[in-house]
């Protein structure tokens, strides 16, 4: 139940300066550098405003925020208009005034809304939920419109990222996979990227070096190569028999009559998305240029026209060495902190691995 400050002291390592404990669990938070504001949501459905020293020694209680009836998932800060933007398991997103404290507006979901991005220029709102469905908003100043919904993920929306320069919205779930959505290309174009092997928990995409770095909740931190034109996932293609051999499948009653033979099981090649049975698809195979970094299910067509070269990856995995909660990125410098369920907390150079130079803003410590 405790907020906390770490400074770095001489001998290198962090040590807490100042804590605040609260009247119910923190569950999210959100911190405005230029200003030193801390805003911590809370399991109650409170967000509770501080203020920092400058020297990081005090921390001043600002104000409450009514703003759920349940917890608190994820919270932006607006300086310009001034407003607190949260989600809650309450299934709504409200926006408050920080300058009086009152609700300006809420809008619901028919799921738990689990994270959030806003686009600080347009006024756009993205929240994932855990139906899988995320939700594009315009925010008024007492009023919203829903501009349309994202569907593609099969678990949870656990995490999302915005990055506002290309316009690409950045989507991780329970059911392992990151989604990119080209907002800006307004083609409805979608990336698969299929790497991790539990729920991914963070993203966070570098826009300058084009990369996206992602972490699962099994502790595994995954850096995506998105400077490279990639192709999208197809469509999974429906069939009442296997579009290779023709055989039918296990509820198409009347071939199976017709020809005397049992029905088989469906699948589906990850490369061409159409329906094939397993005698068809024995094979599989990586093909990262389509975002399967590990060995998926592809009809045996398809698994021959892939060349060795296409296997290449096109990510570097590397190990958190905890179950990975949540993480931050401090682009500028460099950095990641990744929080863990074993209550540890990691801080971690990341120079080596996203590049370390004046050209992509980095600059060695």
């Amino acid at each position: 139940r405790t907020i906390r400050v770490w400074l770095k002291r001489d001998s290198g390592q962090y040590w807490p300066s100042i804590y605040h404990t609260m009247s119910s669990p923190c569950s999210a938070m959100a911190y405005h550098h230029d200003s030193r504001r801390i805003f911590v949501g809370q399991d109650n459905g409170a967000i509770m405003e501080f203020h920092i020293s400058e020297d990081f020694n005090k921390m001043n209680f600002v104000k409450t925020y009514p703003a759920h009836q349940n917890r608190v998932s994820a919270i932006t800060f607006c300086l310009a208009a001034e407003w607190v933007i949260s989600t809650g398991h309450d299934k709504c997103i409200s926006w408050m005034c920080t300058r009086s404290g009152t609700m300006l507006g809420r809008h619901y979901f028919t799921s738990w809304a689990s994270c959030l991005q806003y686009d600080y220029e347009t006024r756009h709102a993205f929240v994932g939920d855990y139906s899988g469905q995320i939700t594009l908003l315009k925010l008024e100043q007492n009023t919203c419109s829903v501009i349309t919904t994202l569907k593609g993920h099969e678990g949870s929306i656990t995490s999302l990222w915005w990055d506002p320069v290309q316009r690409l919205l950045f989507s991780g779930a329970s059911d392992h996979s990151i989604i990119m959505w080209d907002i800006g290309g307004r083609k409805g174009r979608t990336l698969l990227l299929q790497g991790h092997h539990d729920k991914v928990q963070a993203i966070c995409y570098i826009q300058l070096t084009r990369q996206l770095v992602s972490c699962s909740a099994d502790g595994g931190i995954a850096v995506w190569n998105m400077d490279i034109s990639r192709e999208e996932a197809p469509q999974w293609l429906e069939s009442d028999s296997c579009q290779k051999c023709e055989q039918p499948f296990f509820w198409n009653i009347k071939q199976m009559w017709d020809t005397k033979t049992l029905g088989l099981r469906q699948h589906h090649c990850r490369k061409c998305g159409q329906a094939v049975c397993g005698k068809c698809s024995t094979k599989r195979s990586s093909y990262p240029i389509m975002g399967f970094e590990f060995q998926v299910r592809v009809c045996d067509s398809c698994f021959e026209s892939i060349k060795d070269e296409d296997r290449t990856s096109l990510a570097t995995f590397h190990e958190g060495k905890h179950n990975i909660s949540h993480m931050s990125m401090d682009i500028s410098r460099g950095l990641m902190v990744t929080c863990g369920s074993d209550r540890i907390v990691k801080i971690w150079d990341m120079t080596p691995v996203v590049g370390c130079s004046l050209a992509t803003g980095f600059s060695s410590r």
